[in-house]
This record gives C-alpha cells, structure tokens and sequence, in this order.
C-alpha cells in the first residue's frame, strides 16, 4: 500500500502559502510515498512539483481543484489546465480527456463549493471518487455524510488533508494498493478501482484559523495588485 497526499495547495492557489519545495519536504519527512499538488484552477506549480517529486522519493502526482459551475472537481494525473465554469459533467469528461481521474472533494460543504449540494445524487455518482475525509473539518458530520454516500454508491474512497500550508500536508492519507508499483498510472489504477483505505486527523484550529486568515490576505493582496496593474 502507497500512502499518498491527494489534496494540497500551493502558493500558486489564491489562498496557499509554500513553495512547492517545502510542499515535498513536509511530504518526505511524514513518510508519504506520493504527493499530488492540487491548485485553485492552476496547474503549474504541480508539474513543477511532480518533476521535482523524484528527488525526495516521491512519486509526483499532476492535479488539479477544478471550479467547475457545480463546485470543486480534483483532476488527478492530468498534465493540462482543465477550464474553470464548465459544467459538472463536462468537467468530469474533460479532466478523463486529459487521462485522469475525477475526484469530488468535500461534497457535501456548500461553504466550500461541494458538488454534492448542487447536483443530484445521480449525477454525484458519476466521478470516479469521492473524498470522504478532509481533514479541514468542524464536526465531522460533511465527513460522515460523504462516507455514508459512496459506501451507498459502492463508490472508491479517497482522504485529503486539503493543506494550504506546509505543516498539514499528510494530515490525511490515502493508501492505495497498488500491487507494489510505485507510479501515477498505479496510483490512478488503484483508486479507480476503489484498491483504498483512508485514515485522517481534524486539521489543528489553530491551524485552520491561520490558514483562513493568510488566505484572505493574500486574496486581498493579489486583488489589489490586479487592480494596479
């Protein structure tokens, strides 16, 4: 079993922090076999990350948070920007285009653009995954609910500690089986296959509070840069 980050930020996305350096860093010295760097509708620094992955002895996911109209999509093993504002099942058909794989990330937290609340529980089904633990969690019930959901659907399972700092990266871990290979296809092979097991901590308050709070800086910050420009 790999135990891969499957849901991190960098600074590249509006509200992270790290360089993708200190992203792999925290990632080697927690013991994680892979990382997948998963930017707000940005996929530069994730490339950057899964050429760099190699040399801290990691296996280097490409990804992607896609803003799709219903909410956000994870595009795991894709090495293209996947357009933002696209419909749920386009965005779904778009990231498979690219060769990856479709996870839906929190779906059931309106406050952070969760499919599961926009769309039916249907056409939920259509992804290939579903997180059923972020570890950004207030009382866990969003959790539960999506476990109860692709438990229901016979739907894989997936964690994500959904960091936006270096310090929570491995927060939360998906093992997946992958027969002993140790490469982003295996990876994407074995979630697909539902090959996985999950295990997760509540990202620390005062972490959370700090990520929020550098968040909304930085939003403001590039905002009004924008606007100088």
């Amino acid at each position: 079993m790999l135990s891969v980050e499957l849901h991190a930020h960098s600074a590249l996305s509006h509200d992270g922090r790290d360089p993708v350096e200190l992203l792999l860093e925290q990632a080697a010295a927690v013991g994680l076999d892979a990382l997948a760097i998963t930017d707000h509708d940005a996929i530069e620094a994730s490339l950057e990350a899964a050429e760099l992955a190699p040399d801290y002895g990691l296996v280097g996911i490409p990804g992607i948070e896609v803003s799709s109209a219903a909410g956000h999509v994870l595009g795991l093993g894709v090495e293209e920007r996947v357009e933002a504002g696209l419909p749920y099942d386009e965005t779904l058909e778009r990231i498979h285009e690219a060769g990856g794989i479709a996870v839906v990330p929190h779906p059931f937290q309106s406050s952070r653009h969760g499919v599961g609340t926009r769309v039916s529980r249907d056409e939920l089904a259509r992804a290939d995954a579903i997180e059923i633990y972020n570890s950004r969690l207030l009382t866990g019930r969003a959790n539960r609910k999506a476990e109860r959901f692709a438990r229901s659907r016979g739907l894989p399972m997936t964690a994500g500690s959904d960091a936006h700092i270096g310090e929570m990266v491995g927060q939360a871990v998906t093992r997946v089986d992958t027969g002993g290979e140790r490469s982003v296809d295996a990876i994407s092979k074995g979630i697909r296959e539902g090959r996985t097991t999950v295990d997760g901590k509540r990202t620390p308050w005062r972490i959370s509070f700090r990520q929020a709070g550098g968040g909304a800086k930085r939003r403001v910050k590039r905002r009004v840069s924008s606007l100088l420009e």
